[in-house]
This record gives C-alpha cells, structure tokens and sequence, in this order.
C-alpha cells in the first residue's frame, strides 16, 4: 500500500563534489581558470565568446533560474524608456503653451488699449456721427438723484 506522507531527508544525499576524469578529487588551484572551470559543473562555467556569439549560454539552468529577474530588469527599462519620452513630451508642451500664453497676454494689452481707446467721449461722438445713429450729446448735465 502507497502512502503519502513520506519524506525525503536531503541531509543523507550526496554531496556534489565534481570528480575528475582522473578518478581524483577535484584540486584547488588559484590563478588558473582553465582547471577551475573543467572541474565545475557545465551551468557554473564562465561564459565563453563562442557561446555568447551562438546563444547556447542562454540555454543553462542557472540562466534559466534567472529569467524572472532579467524580465523584470527589462521591464524596469522599459517603464524608464517611457517615463523619460513621457517627461520630454511633457516639457515641449509646457514650453508650447508658456508661447501660447505670451501671446494671449500681448493679445490682451492689445485689446485693452484698443478698448480704451474706443471709450473715450470724442471717439464715441466721432463713430455715433460716421454711424448716422441720430445720437447727439446732451449740453445739460447730468442730474444727481436723492433717495427719500
């Protein structure tokens, strides 16, 4: 009978030291990286030219391991890349509407001096007369109303 609550101890499993072809443990070398990486496991190896030119790097179980966190890398590069577009459109149309604004306040003191202009008593007189309204100006003053 088959039961489930069976437990694996990974204490008593095997260390996994490499072992060379020569029947021997592997050997410490310091300085030499030709007989530290022939002893390593094929996924611990330093990545050669010749395999960064062919993409049988990408292939390995340690770079596999690490795909959730180069995706999330390019991911941050792609929010920066468009963080930064968004920001220079943003200054364009800041600068775009600071012009927009200077010329809607030249517009304005233009109208406003017109205006004024326009509503002085002579010029009013001169446009009623070229008009023909039949308006004339009144040589009574005016007279001052008083509440009771």
């Amino acid at each position: 009978m088959y039961t489930h609550n069976q437990h694996i101890d990974l204490t008593d499993l095997p260390s996994k030291e490499p072992v060379l072809p020569d029947g021997g443990e592997k050997q410490e070398k310091r300085g030499s990286s030709k007989s530290a990486d022939a002893g390593l496991p094929k996924d611990n190896r330093k990545v050669s030219f010749k395999e960064l030119i062919d993409g049988t790097f990408l292939v390995r179980e340690n770079i596999i391991r690490q795909l959730p966190f180069v995706l999330f890398l390019t991911l941050l590069g792609v929010i920066y890349i468009g963080n930064r577009f968004h920001a220079e459109r943003m200054v364009r149309q800041i600068s775009e509407l600071k012009t927009e604004v200077g010329n809607l306040r030249a517009e304005q003191i233009t109208t406003t001096s017109e205006l004024m202009n326009i509503s002085r008593p002579s010029e009013v007189t001169s446009l009623v007369e070229s008009r023909d309204l039949g308006l004339k100006e009144s040589m009574v003053p005016p007279k001052k109303l008083k509440r009771k």
